[in-house]
């Protein structure tokens, strides 16, 4: 109040948080083999370092899931795979016709990024990728996604998503400007193929034990997101590829956001079971 008994308000800025950006659908496709002397081995793949999201950080294939990854007939183009069931898993009851991209998204980011083809022939034999067409139609795919359906019509190949485990969800957190919703599926690499990086999103390829990656990290040799440690981690106890595909594909999935906060100037991550998470 002031001398004329006026009343003045005093107005203050109040800042206000802004509504975070929604995810964008994802999926990843951990790629497994054994190795030659015994034990298990991951495809990572590092980014280019030009990338907007985790450029120059070792990661496994994948990327967003585009509308094209899922026209009218696609069911008819998996092989094993329901809608209903596909949206069961995945805990999309509310959106079934959504459930069955993920599983080809997945599939499709590893042709176009490694060159990893998970498919079967007409005559229900997996794919060789040894004819040079197949280079053409990687080529093409990398350019517009849905020459990935040319390829499939055209070669009469079904989709091998029958070979895909679900086993974990991640999304990327509030605070940061790129978010994903992502749907992470594992598969045992296919016989008489090769991972190749695609030289433009992908600049390396490295196949290496979990144990091994984890510690290159901790040696500073390698750049991992979180989600791919803690992936990593899950793998870490398997000797061979059917027994971590065993292992991944009784546990249960459950939506996994981290939040950052920063302590001491540093920024960190918060799971959702650690002290301060809300």
């Amino acid at each position: 109040m002031n001398d004329s008994g006026r009343v003045i308000v005093a107005h203050y800025a109040v800042p206000v948080k802004p509504m975070p950006v929604s995810p964008v659908s994802a999926a990843t496709l951990v790629l497994l083999r054994d190795r030659p002397a015994g034990g298990l081995e991951v495809l990572l793949i590092q980014r280019h370092r030009a990338s907007k999201f985790a450029g120059g950080d070792f990661v496994f294939p994948g990327g967003k899931v585009e509308v094209d990854d899922n026209p009218e007939d696609a069911p008819a183009w998996c092989r094993g795979l329901e809608v209903a069931e596909a949206a069961r898993v995945l805990g999309l009851d509310a959106a079934p016709e959504l459930a069955v991209g993920y599983w080809i998204g997945a599939i499709r980011e590893a042709f176009e990024e490694v060159g990893v083809l998970l498919a079967y022939e007409a005559d229900g034999r997996e794919v060789r990728l040894d004819a040079p067409r197949f280079g053409g139609y990687r080529r093409d795919c990398q350019v517009d996604n849905r020459a990935f359906w040319e390829m499939l019509r055209a070669e009469r190949l079904r989709l091998a998503t029958d070979r895909l485990v679900y086993f974990a969800h991640w999304i990327t957190p509030e605070e940061q400007p790129l978010r994903y919703d992502t749907r992470f599926f594992a598969a045992p690499m296919p016989p008489h193929q090769a991972a190749v990086a695609d030289e433009r999103e992908i600049i390396a390829v490295r196949w290496l034990t979990p144990r091994d990656a984890l510690d290159a990290r901790s040696r500073g040799e390698l750049s991992l997101r979180l989600p791919t440690v803690k992936n990593l981690e899950l793998l870490g106890g398997a000797t061979s590829t059917a027994e971590a595909l065993r292992a991944l594909a009784g546990r249960p999935v459950s939506m996994i956001r981290p939040r950052l906060v920063v302590e001491d100037g540093v920024p960190r991550a918060l799971l959702p079971d650690d002290p301060g998470y809300f």
